[in-house]
């Protein structure tokens, strides 16, 4: 797997592309305690800045750790695409009533009652280090070029990993 460190506008189209085709990533809260607090979220966007959103509950377990301590880690996995995306940054909560209707969906009524739901916030995690793998062909092509090398002796094109700093 080759390294490609990725810098500015071509890290945030990177954690844009990752983020929103993974979609569904595992957000851990409370990061100075043992164990700290993990749950899945879904993301709903990742805006022009490489900022990652979504909605919450105000009076959930992470709202309120990331109340107390706002660094944040994100571990985003499509084991079936062999994508992966882990960030770490600062989360902040927003109430702007505007922003929560940009971000709403309708699969959000399953979580909320509606968009006016007094209880949504937003969160909007700022990237401040973040890393991906990503291969190029997907999990089927990249196990049959690892057979390859395996029997040609030869290093194959996995794909790419590196750095990405927004």
């Amino acid at each position: 797997m080759s390294t490609k460190n990725l810098s500015n506008e071509e890290a945030r189209q990177k954690i844009k592309e990752l983020a929103e085709s993974i979609d569904l990533t595992m957000m851990a809260t409370n990061l100075k305690s043992e164990p700290f607090h993990v749950i899945p979220m879904s993301t709903k966007e990742v805006d022009a800045a490489g900022n990652i959103w979504f909605l919450s509950n105000k009076n959930s377990e992470h709202n309120q750790n990331i109340e107390k301590e706002n660094k944040t880690q994100l571990i985003y996995a499509d084991k079936g695409n062999f994508e992966f995306m882990s960030i770490y940054g600062r989360a902040s909560i927003s109430t702007d009533r505007n922003r929560i209707k940009e971000l709403y969906g309708s699969g959000d009524d399953a979580w909320f009652d509606g968009v006016d739901d007094p209880n949504i916030t937003a969160i909007k995690i700022q990237p401040d280090e973040a890393h991906y793998w990503d291969t190029k062909h997907g999990k089927v092509l990249s196990l049959l070029k690892m057979a390859k090398g395996a029997i040609t002796g030869d290093e194959p094109d996995l794909g790419e990993q590196g750095n990405l700093k927004v």
